[in-house]
């Protein structure tokens, strides 16, 4: 209509200028402060990443406690922040600096070189005291309240009252508690130093001085290994112990870490190995090269905290088939120092490749747990091809299993091992053996096997002598695929036991094998192995760990020599 005005264009384009400017700060604005909050936390991340390089504490960060925990420097509670490794301390990441400075972390050698063994004070840290803990004075409960209180020695992990304090108490000497006899104590490390410096090497005079029953363990942890506990249980060593009696092997290689047995008296020191079987054969390795270097009188006897998959060692030795957290660190020192040492038989396994006019050199493996050819290898050697390219996702314990159990799941439908005694001659102590229509040849030196089956022993009316790992004898058995060895971990069947040898030879005459020793597979061509004994390792067998398969055989045992 004539009498209605028309919008003029520049307002059109002025309320189009509005929507445009508002849409690009509703866009921009959260990604300017995703942004900026990205580069604080970064700043943030760098500030803290060089306060833990340049302090004396072993700090590592946390995004939350697990208990109520309160900042050692401003006392307020904290949900976040970083703590000390060694001592325990705890604070706010606003407080580091000032905690750097109040505050001395565990001293690994002693300042004064004049102090004496038996004159070391106490180290009180004040707050954060575990729970359930009691007062070395009135034998009350302490931390009960919802604050910053009471105090903890770092050494010999006591604790008292705030009010308990007093000043003798503050002066008084510290005993190392409940594990003195695993502790390295600072005062001997700074006379070692000063003995080494005037060129002096007994050291069993020191020794004298912390008794007779001081045995020095040392820890020696795999960060990696099996559900990736390690790095946790590096932090609960270093509190209860000598923080230099802890390393971790993914970055002190074992060889290096055992060098610090030359250091204490002649057949004292006990080491503690945090992993699975295959970071036993590579201390076991490390210990094999004492021997060479003259150190043997150096040479420590071997625990395990089983970390791993499989973990058949630890459990022939009474160590359980896997740790996840269910007993305390300090149990596991307990368990430590009531075990018994013994002999496990270690072996040289040599595989010569046929043909290359023996131009090759032979390669050699060394055995602790098994040998085999067939079924298992294969699955072993799938599983290992699978973690190679993703790690990250073979990061739990039951995980791995399953994927074993895909593996062998499937080979009993390909059965690509079929007809093994068609290609393999077998030879026990030189003297040939007929196999029958087997797919698998496994050769064991310890009673267990896949996970924690008594392979030997089988189950049934049959009696057999309980397999040993110290008689320098390989038990020789055979299996007849993928399901047989499932029926044998449920106890449905019994492997075909061929016999027992001190030396086993086996020739496989054509085609491509998946072996292994010890979980470590590969595919391998026409060769000949040789296993053969090599030497003895010096282990600690833990009897208060035994599996319902260990009381029933040991009672069968029994039930045998009783008839007899």
């Amino acid at each position: 209509m004539e009498g209605e005005k028309r919008p003029a264009p520049y307002e059109g384009l002025f309320a189009d200028g509005h929507l445009i400017l508002w849409t690009l700060c509703s866009v921009l604005l959260p990604v300017f402060i995703t942004f900026w909050c990205s580069l604080q936390r970064s700043r943030r991340q760098l500030h803290r990443r060089d306060i833990f390089r340049k302090s004396k504490h072993g700090w590592r960060d946390t995004d939350l406690f697990s208990q109520p925990t309160y900042c050692c420097v401003c006392t307020q509670h904290i949900l976040l922040g970083a703590f000390c490794d060694c001592c325990g301390l705890r604070v706010d990441e606003g407080c580091l600096k000032k905690a750097d400075k109040r505050f001395p972390c565990k001293e690994i050698m002693l300042k004064s070189d004049g102090r004496a063994l038996d004159a070391m004070p106490h180290h009180w840290i004040r707050g954060n005291v575990p729970l359930c803990s009691c007062c070395v004075v009135c034998k009350q409960q302490c931390g009960s309240q919802p604050k910053l209180c009471d105090y903890r020695c770092v050494w010999c992990q006591k604790t008292v009252h705030d009010e308990c304090m007093k000043n003798s108490l503050k002066n008084e000497k510290c005993d190392f508690g409940e594990f003195k006899n695993l502790i390295i104590p600072p005062s001997y490390l700074t006379s070692i130093n000063q003995m080494r410096k005037d060129k002096k090497t007994d050291y069993a005079v020191l020794a004298s001085k912390l008794g007779k029953q001081w045995t020095p363990l040392i820890i020696l942890a795999n960060s990696r290994s099996g559900t990736n506990m390690g790095e946790g249980l590096l932090g609960e060593f270093r509190i209860l112990l000598n923080p230099v009696q802890v390393f971790d092997v993914t970055k002190t290689p074992p060889v290096k870490a055992l060098q610090l047995c030359t250091l204490l008296p002649c057949h004292s020191a006990r080491v503690l190995v945090c992993g699975g079987d295959g970071t036993v054969g590579w201390v076991l390795d490390a210990v094999d090269e004492m021997k060479i270097k003259g150190q043997e009188k150096y040479i420590p006897q071997v625990a395990v905290l089983p970390l791993g998959t499989g973990n058949d060692l630890s459990n022939t030795l009474g160590w359980g088939t896997g740790y996840a957290g269910e007993i305390p660190v300090a149990q596991v020192l307990r368990n430590v120092m009531e075990a018994d040492g013994i002999k496990l038989d270690r072996w040289k396994v040599q595989v010569t490749n046929k043909g290359y006019y023996n131009l090759r050199k032979p390669k050699e493996f060394t055995m602790n747990n098994y040998f085999s050819v067939g079924p298992d290898a294969l699955m072993a050697l799938n599983f290992h091809a699978h973690r190679e390219k993703a790690p990250s996702l073979f990061s739990s314990r039951i995980l791995n299993k399953a994927v074993y159990l895909f593996y062998g799941t499937k080979d009993c439908l390909v059965q690509e091992c079929k007809d093994l005694n068609k290609k393999v001659e077998l030879e026990l102590d030189g003297e040939r053996v007929e196999l029958p229509n087997l797919e698998g040849i496994i050769v064991l030196n310890i009673g267990y096997w896949g996970g924690g089956c008594r392979l030997w022993e089988g189950m049934g009316d049959e009696t057999y002598p309980l397999a040993r790992h110290d008689d320098g004898l390989l038990e020789v058995v055979g299996v007849y695929g993928s399901f047989h060895c499932a029926q044998i971990q449920v106890k449905l069947a019994n492997p075909f036991r061929i016999g027992q040898a001190h030396t086993v030879r086996l020739i496989l005459k054509c085609s491509m094998m998946p072996m292994q020793v010890d979980g470590e597979p590969w595919a391998q061509g026409p060769c000949t192995v040789t296993i053969t004994h090599k030497t003895h390792a010096l282990m600690l067998y833990f009897s208060g760990e035994q599996t319902d398969d260990d009381i029933s055989s040991t009672s069968d045992q029994e039930d045998i020599k009783e008839t007899e």
